[in-house]
């Protein structure tokens, strides 16, 4: 009797499984034989959670992915890292200290922490930071500084943008370079009404505007263009007329606009400062010695929200910015080279080294930006099952976002690529692990990828 009950069950999972098959196989086909789809690239995977196939479209098949490129990136830092890591930014003086002055130089000094001045954490706010550093000079007896504010931005190496990233997107937010001292995500917000600039979220240190905006439209359509170390930003495309619009771009030299910033905390607090803000990059440009705080004249250690909390915003707000700091911060850590392609060698190691073809994941960065990456469905999949393993999982699983049909799963988005990937539950309580990535598909992509993934629910 239980031998006939066994085999039964077995048979309703057989016959469950070949259904759900063939309904993914249809609703996949039927959108490759749309007319959007003629020239369309498509990877498709399914498992259940022991990482049996349930379906596979091309699933070896490398395609740019876009955002979903970051769960190999989130893992990878998680596990090498730790859930605890943190980073840490510290402030020192040189010289003496005699009757309130400091005879000497303040400097503020980071591990490149891509947290410092954000405003997505309780109690890591910009003005929090302020708090700590300006109680950790006058606790230090420091009312005047003879000297200048040296911030060291030398812990990382001069190349802030990974290769391949377009040049459309480097002025942008979700183009933000990565520096040895990053400041409010390196991020500048400007309210524009019509073509006219109201005002900035800061004054941008040292950087003049050259406006080719026109009125048009119902939506934000601007780009914003500048480079590292930039004193020109240019701004064009259209925006709506008759309404202010919040544009968001990336600041050209977050570590002096950091060190203008404090400058001018000092001078409120009362404490002046008789000389200039210098950065140790702009020094190597004068052809200057690049200045260190003595390491025993600290007076404040501030530490980063912990990775787990880092991990969780940058999955679920897909924030490029810390995606690449991680890259940069696995370089140092593992290969003591924080350049970038150090960082994204690392990163191909780590996941040949979990058993995922080396060929399926061709990494050109952390985030997803660059539309050099190619990585198949299968390898996202395989990714995701490792991970479902970990003690670090449910810190991982919790960044993933709920996307508009109800199922956990990061997107990817980028001109011609759309991407799902993630973990779902059906009503059933049959689990499964799943990516999608669509390139050159003639439309949004989103609505037709959720349809077929909806055959999972």
């Amino acid at each position: 009797m239980k031998k006939t009950v066994a085999v039964l069950a077995l048979s309703t999972q057989i016959f469950f499984a070949q259904n759900i098959t063939q309904k993914l196989d249809e609703a996949t086909k039927n959108l490759m034989n749309s007319s959007g789809a003629i020239a369309t690239n498509l990877s498709f995977y399914v498992a259940d959670e022991n990482g049996n196939q349930i379906y596979d479209y091309q699933g070896n098949k490398g395609l740019s992915t876009a955002s979903t490129q970051k769960i190999f990136t989130a893992a990878a830092a998680l596990e090498t890292l730790g859930k605890n890591y943190t980073y840490k930014t510290t402030s020192g003086y040189s010289g003496n200290i005699s009757g309130g002055q400091l005879n000497g130089n303040l400097f503020i000094s980071s591990n490149g922490d891509p947290t410092l001045g954000s405003w997505r954490y309780d109690s890591y706010k910009p003005e929090n930071f302020r708090k700590k550093l300006i109680d950790a000079v006058k606790s230090s007896g420091i009312t005047k500084i003879s000297g200048d504010l040296v911030i060291d931005d030398s812990y990382f190496d001069h190349q802030t943008i990974p290769g391949g990233w377009p040049w459309d997107d480097l002025g942008n937010y979700y183009g933000a370079g990565v520096w040895g001292i990053n400041w409010k995500e390196n991020q500048f917000d400007i309210n524009i009404s019509g073509t006219d600039f109201k005002s900035f979220s800061y004054p941008l240190e040292g950087v003049k505007w050259l406006n080719d905006l026109k009125t048009g439209g119902s939506s934000d359509q601007s780009l914003i263009f500048t480079a590292p170390h930039s004193e020109v930003a240019l701004i064009n495309g259209t925006l709506p007329a008759g309404k202010t619009v919040t544009v968001s771009g990336a600041t050209p030299n977050p570590p002096l606009q950091l060190g203008t910033e404090v400058k001018q905390w000092l001078k409120e607090s009362g404490i002046e400062v008789s000389g200039k803000v210098i950065t140790n990059s702009q020094l190597e440009i004068e052809g200057k010695q690049t200045l260190t705080v003595p390491k025993n004249n600290i007076i404040l250690t501030y530490q980063s929200p912990t990775l787990d909390k880092i991990v969780y915003w940058f999955l679920r707000k897909s924030i490029n910015l810390y995606g690449e700091t991680l890259i940069k911060t696995l370089g140092k850590e593992k290969k003591d080279n924080p350049g970038f392609k150090s960082g994204v060698a690392y990163l191909k190691e780590f996941w040949k080294g979990k058993g995922i073809n080396g060929n399926m994941i061709n990494f050109a960065d952390g985030s997803g930006l660059s539309p050099q990456n190619y990585v198949s469905a299968k390898a996202e999949v395989q990714a995701l099952l490792y991970a479902q393993k970990q003690p670090w999982f449910d810190v991982y699983y919790d960044g993933f976002p709920t996307q508009d049909n109800g199922m956990k799963m990061k997107s990817g988005t980028m001109r011609d690529t759309k991407s799902f990937a993630g973990y779902h539950t059906a009503k059933n309580g049959k689990k499964y692990v799943f990516s999608i990535i669509i390139n050159n598909y003639q439309g949004g992509g989103s609505a037709e990828l959720q349809k077929i993934l909806n055959v999972l629910k």
